[in-house]
């Protein structure tokens, strides 16, 4: 039977690393759930919105209607405030909720605290109480609850420093890193044995995300303070650590995290799933990892999701320089031929192929089966007297044969570059 697991809140970084770490695997039934609409509507197709943010009223009972309603086995948190508070209030929800102990997780949530618990460690940056403890600069600035990079800042005078200061946000003044910045991706079981460990540089960070990510050799001190961590913390599954050079080019701690970060994708790729290790390990399964050991480099941008209003149960499809490119099968194409598959459409494939179509279709390994009907007419005929249906669509790299479509029949025609917004992303 498939574990429901809902995610939440599903519009993060770290909700669509989980929903890509979970969406293809046969033990788990995939549900998101936001405060506000976002990016998860796109992917998620069990997507519940208007839950309360994290820390507010009402969040438990939000989350404890779903889960009762939809039969939630485990509540994935994809954001730190809120896997501070489910794992506060795990006792009032209906479900586990996937994280580490409290103790844990409280002392992950602010550097103040993390830095406190590992005072006397060499990998602990020096810190400054205030501005009067600074006796040089530059000094590194960074919220004492916050995550990733997001918000910290070099800072280069006192002045700054006391203005800095002066807000209402809590800083941790900490000595200048101006070294490369890393993340360490790791798994602990349920028996408290480390059982993953991998660095990775982040080369290009936006607003706190690393967007290109590069795995790197595991030197023996950053292992040293992997094991340090882990045998003085008690962790259930993924968490992380940062950490950045500083100006003799040793290793001091940014941060711990008990979760995923939103770019552990990249260790993913070498086979090791920490999200789903996470939940095999919670449900009390003996794991084992696989690592390819292949050099990965993950980097990334935005992707466009669509939503259109256009309604159809019919599809024809044009073949030359649409179903197949420069004499190779257009992958965009043919997915969106299986999601029609998928979803019971029928596509009609209505071509002037010079050749033996079937033969062609031969070549390039394309099922005719993969047709409800496959229409091959003469060069000189016109496709709209072969277009019965009146809710269907028409793809064809042809603008005349479009705009004869679209001029004759009114229904909505397609180019190649068109069909990204006809693509369902939702698992």
């Amino acid at each position: 039977m498939r574990k429901k697991v809902l995610v939440f809140p599903a519009g993060t970084e770290i909700a669509f690393e989980i929903h890509n770490a979970l969406k293809y695997s046969k033990f788990v039934e995939l549900y998101g759930a936001s405060s506000v609409s976002c990016h998860a509507e796109f992917l998620f197709k069990n997507y519940i919105e208007g839950v309360p943010f994290p820390g507010n009223p009402g969040l438990i009972d939000a989350l404890n209607k779903i889960v009762d309603e939809y039969g939630i086995d485990l509540i994935y948190p994809a954001h730190d405030s809120a896997c501070l508070t489910l794992t506060e209030e795990q006792d009032k929800l209906h479900c586990k909720v996937v994280t580490s102990p409290i103790e844990t997780v409280d002392t992950c949530r602010s550097k103040t605290k993390t830095y406190e618990f590992f005072k006397g460690e060499e990998f602990i940056p020096k810190t400054f109480a205030s501005a009067d403890d600074v006796k040089s600069y530059p000094v590194f600035c960074k919220p004492a609850v916050g995550q990733g990079s997001e918000g910290a800042m070099k800072v280069t005078d006192r002045d700054d420093l006391e203005k800095l200061l002066a807000g209402d946000e809590q800083y941790v003044i900490c000595e200048y890193l101006p070294g490369d910045e890393y993340t360490v991706d790791c798994f602990t079981d349920r028996n408290g044995k480390l059982r993953s460990a991998l660095i990775r540089r982040r080369e290009r960070i936006r607003s706190g995300i690393a967007v290109r990510s590069r795995i790197i050799p595991m030197e023996d001190s950053v292992m040293k303070i992997a094991e340090k961590i882990n045998s003085k913390m008690v962790f259930s599954g993924a968490w992380f650590f940062q950490l950045k050079r500083n100006t003799e080019g040793e290793f001091r701690l940014l941060e711990i995290s008990a979760r995923i970060p939103g770019t552990m994708g990249t260790t993913r790729n070498l086979g090791i799933n920490y999200p789903m290790l996470t939940i095999f390990d919670m449900l009390g399964y003996d794991i084992d990892i696989i690592n390819n050991g292949q050099d990965v480099l993950l980097d990334r941008a935005f992707i466009s999701r669509y939503q259109t209003s256009v309604k159809y149960d019919k599809v024809y499809l044009d073949f030359d320089d649409t179903l197949y490119l420069d004499d190779k099968v257009n992958i965009t194409m043919i997915s969106f031929v299986y999601q029609c598959f998928n979803k019971g459409i029928p596509v009609i494939l209505l071509t002037k192929h010079a050749k033996d179509i079937y033969d062609s279709l031969d070549k390039f390994r394309i099922s005719k089966d993969l047709f409800a009907e496959i229409i091959h007419i003469e060069k000189d005929r016109d496709k709209s007297e072969y277009i019965t249906a009146k809710d269907a669509i028409f793809i064809d790299d042809s603008f005349a044969e479009r705009k004869n479509i679209h001029d004759k029949l009114g229904i909505p025609v397609y180019d190649l570059d068109m069909i990204e917004s006809l693509i369902d992303w939702r698992m």
